[in-house]
């Protein structure tokens, strides 16, 4: 990694999970450029709280599934902030539906958003990395490995995530670029408080560790992969998930 101010990109960081990790990064003494798509505001204020921190910090709209817009947002941001030594792809989205009634709208959107909206901003951030090196944290999920009922098009997406974070790290690898993945279990975040009031309870109670997860832990999963530490660390998934994910059904008493 370069010595000079550390540089990092960080898509759908309006809210939730991705706004917490550009706040951490930003406290770890990173500087931030901030993608969204639609909440503006959310952006805004999230660079307020960065800018107040002491560090420099973008507000970069563009829709990472259009190659176009992304395309721009990278030119943009490179001429702006004068480099790039990290990339968080974050932004996602999912549709709550059966596989029966699921429609080829949602399966594209989702699709398009989260899979090829990481593969889109990884291959312009290791383009402007491939002389300098860096890294690439992409934001996965329990359902990289566990079936979510009624969350097909989700699933499908982040274990496409998974497998295309293998494949960049080793193609990647020789420009000193290492690509991993955080996959969070249960968070509390805005979006899971207004799915289900006793989200913490209900999640709590089945996680190995006694509770659900906070967009701290995961923070601190991606500033730590994003660090001089875990520079020989690539091609891995790391699950932040309190242990909930890796227990299987058992039939007697623990």
């Amino acid at each position: 990694m370069k010595q000079h101010s550390r540089i990092a990109l960080v898509t759908g960081a309006s809210q939730g999970v991705g706004r917490g990790i550009a706040l951490g990064l930003a406290e770890d003494g990173w500087d931030v450029g901030l993608n969204y798509y639609e909440n503006q505001a959310g952006a805004e204020a999230t660079a307020e709280i960065i800018r107040a921190k002491g560090q420099r910090c973008w507000v970069l709209h563009a829709d990472v599934g259009d190659a176009e817009q992304v395309q721009a947002m990278f030119r943009y941001f490179h001429q702006q902030a004068g480099g790039l030594d990290l990339l968080v792809n974050n932004a996602g989205v999912q549709t709550w539906a059966s596989l029966l009634d699921l429609k080829e709208s949602d399966w594209d959107r989702t699709i398009r958003t989260n899979l090829k909206g990481t593969f889109l901003c990884t291959q312009q951030a290791a383009r402007l990395m491939k002389d300098t090196g860096g890294r690439i944290i992409n934001i996965g999920s329990g359902a990289n490995k566990a079936p979510f009922p009624n969350l097909i098009d989700y699933c499908a997406s982040k274990g496409g995530i998974q497998t295309f974070t293998v494949v960049a790290a080793v193609e990647l690898g020789r420009f000193g670029i290492t690509v991993n993945s955080v996959a969070p279990g249960t968070i509390e975040i805005e979006r899971t408080k207004l799915e289900d009031p006793n989200y913490a309870g209900a999640w709590g109670a089945l996680t190995p560790v006694g509770r659900i997860g906070s967009v701290e832990d995961v923070t601190n999963a991606v500033v730590f992969l994003a660090g001089d530490k875990a520079g020989f660390i690539t091609g891995q998934t790391l699950y932040v998930d309190g242990g909930l994910w890796s227990q299987v059904p058992w039939a007697y008493k623990r």
